[in-house]
């Protein structure tokens, strides 16, 4: 058998190289509001984002809160997200720094920690949907990268239009990304 001939750093290397590119290919799979191959949320020197930790605004089977919504708390438009939507203080937190994109742990973190301050995060978008309700509406919530926000996230909130909070938080990203999600990219 092979694995016998191999040391365990190889093998370290070999099975982080197999998840590596297992991680790459599913990644590619997702879309974001556009229809448009998902970019990633966080970039090096931010913390790593994502419910996935991979920078994306992707799920698991048990992401029951749908991380797909990317916004930017370190934005200074709109109200807080961690407050308006009464959560412990996390967005201003220091988190593991999202790795640079020469694949070295040269993280240009905030310090030599390796951590790295949150500023795009993937949020659950039903909190996001509380949360534009709470803020007063969508003219005054931080700003949110469409090119990292999840298509789910508008065939969710498409299948719950019959809730006034969903509705507006389409409506929201509609204005705010700037498409139509009468389009046919977002039939279920």
């Amino acid at each position: 058998m092979i694995s016998n001939y191999l040391t365990t750093p190889i093998k370290t290397i070999f099975v982080s190289f197999y998840l590596l590119c297992i991680n790459f290919i599913s990644i590619d799979a997702y879309q974001d509001v556009y229809g448009n191959k998902l970019s990633s949320c966080s970039e090096p020197g931010m913390a790593l984002t994502g419910y996935t930790r991979t920078g994306y605004c992707v799920d698991q089977d048990d992401d029951h809160g749908s991380h797909h919504i990317c916004i930017n708390l370190s934005s200074v438009s709109g109200g807080n997200f961690c407050d308006v939507t009464g959560q412990s203080d996390w967005c201003s937190s220091y988190m593991q720094c999202h790795p640079s994109s020469n694949g070295n742990d040269d993280y240009s973190g905030d310090d030599d920690s390796g951590t790295c301050q949150v500023q795009n995060w993937c949020v659950c978008q039903w909190a996001f949907a509380s949360y534009i309700e709470n803020a007063g509406g969508c003219d005054y919530i931080q700003d949110i990268q469409c090119d990292a926000i999840n298509i789910q996230s508008v065939k969710a909130y498409t299948q719950n239009s019959s809730s006034e909070k969903y509705q507006a938080a389409l409506s929201c990203l509609e204005k705010k990304c700037g498409f139509s999600s009468t389009s046919s990219t977002y039939r279920i």
